[in-house]
């Protein structure tokens, strides 16, 4: 009989995050030593690299860093809730946000490519991918800079790591303002600082929907341009931070609160786990 326990096993399956069965099997092989245990763990896992590349990583999270003018936000997927509530790949995660801040990347392949330690940050990922025998990889990654920066971070989950993040870059106000707009940022997930940053072949073809669907509703032909008008402007409402009504107060949109609060809103960015 082995020499380990049920509470070895538990231990060593949120250390590694591997699958029940995959912990009992490398501990009956290491004799109850757990630190060979995990090395079995990770090199099985390096074996099943390939084979796990096709797979979905619809799990994960979301992390943020702020230092003085500048700001990061890095998304981290796995396959698993289990895997993305474990102790192991939420340290994996702070590594790498760590390494992100410090390189300055501002995209997810510059950051894989960067150093850390006596690799790349991709040998990390693919490290840690082989110990918990999932798929892992950073999904993305942004940096947003402005005179103040603030983050936002939320739970979907109350078990789970944050799902969201926020980035936002405010000039003039105060923090509070700011946190407030990300919080707005979270739950209405704009997609534009401002209706000059929407495509404008997104704004054509909501005008030609917009047209057709009123034709098709039997609206007069004198009303149209009002109605595509009214239709498109509700497309930017509905998108457009500074023209969406601010959560707190809808009434008032997320412009005229910024500005009533002595601030303007310079820059977002807005990460959700898989989306």
């Amino acid at each position: 009989m082995a020499n380990y326990t049920a509470q070895d096993i538990k231990a060593l399956r949120e250390q590694t995050g591997a699958g029940m069965l995959d912990v009992k099997k490398a501990l009956d092989e290491a004799d109850g030593d757990k630190a060979k245990a995990t090395e079995i763990l990770r090199v099985k896992g390096l074996k099943g690299v390939t084979k796990r590349e096709g797979r979905t990583t619809a799990n994960g999270l979301v992390a943020a860093k702020v230092e003085p003018g500048v700001g990061t936000l890095l998304e981290v997927n796995c396959e698993t809730d289990f895997v993305a509530k474990g102790e192991k790949f939420i340290a994996l995660a702070d590594q790498v946000l760590t390494q992100a801040v410090a390189s300055k990347a501002s995209d997810a392949q510059a950051l894989l490519a960067s150093s850390v330690d006596d690799g790349t940050v991709q040998d990390l990922i693919d490290g840690a991918g082989a110990t918990i025998g999932e798929k892992i990889e950073v999904r993305r990654v942004g940096r947003l800079e402005g005179e103040t920066v603030v983050s936002y971070l939320h739970k979907t989950s109350p078990d789970l790591p944050a799902q969201i993040g926020v980035l936002v870059a405010v000039k003039g106000g105060d923090e509070v303002v700011a946190r407030d707009i990300a919080m707005h940022i979270a739950a209405f997930s704009p997609t534009v600082l401002t209706r000059d940053d929407v495509d404008p072949e997104t704004v054509a073809n909501e005008r030609r929907v917009a047209e057709a669907t009123a034709k098709e509703e039997g609206k007069p032909e004198a009303a149209l341009p009002k109605i595509v008008e009214g239709r498109v402007n509700g497309y930017f409402k509905e998108n457009v931070l500074l023209e969406q009504p601010f959560a707190k107060d809808s009434k008032k949109t997320v412009a005229k609160v910024a500005e009533e609060a002595g601030a303007e809103v310079t820059g977002f960015l807005r990460f959700k786990v898989g989306i």
